[in-house]
């Protein structure tokens, strides 16, 4: 059987990361070692953000809710508010509080007033 050499694959695997560096400054989008290599870093930053995202979008949730609920009533904090909202047995996530807050002014008041009322229960 004869030899088979691995010029296709290694072709192939560098074709890939080029094509991934694609767009980037100077010989990290052409030169294959430094491609590799900003490859290799631009992964490990978008695996660590990918994280960092959810945590972004909920803390501007909280902001937005925190708005809302004193907009509609000054003496109620975000955190008066959520525990209101446990006694009273809603169960809504902060996304969708966070939408009503901004997009639902009318529903969103009626939700407050219903956990101010659990919590003077």
């Amino acid at each position: 059987m004869s030899r088979v050499k691995g010029g296709t694959t290694t072709h192939a695997r560098h074709k890939k990361v080029i094509k991934a560096a694609k767009g980037y400054y100077g010989r990290r989008k052409n030169t294959y070692k430094v491609a590799r290599q900003a490859v290799d870093k631009a992964n490990q930053y978008a695996t660590r953000d990918r994280k960092n995202r959810k945590r972004n979008f909920r803390a501007l949730w909280i902001q937005r809710i925190n708005a809302g609920v004193r907009a509609h009533d000054e003496a109620m904090t975000y955190s008066r508010f959520i525990n209101g909202l446990a006694l009273a047995g809603i169960e809504v996530d902060r996304k969708v509080l966070a939408d009503l807050a901004v997009n639902e002014p009318a529903a969103f008041a009626a939700i407050v007033d219903q956990a101010k009322s659990a919590l003077a229960a």
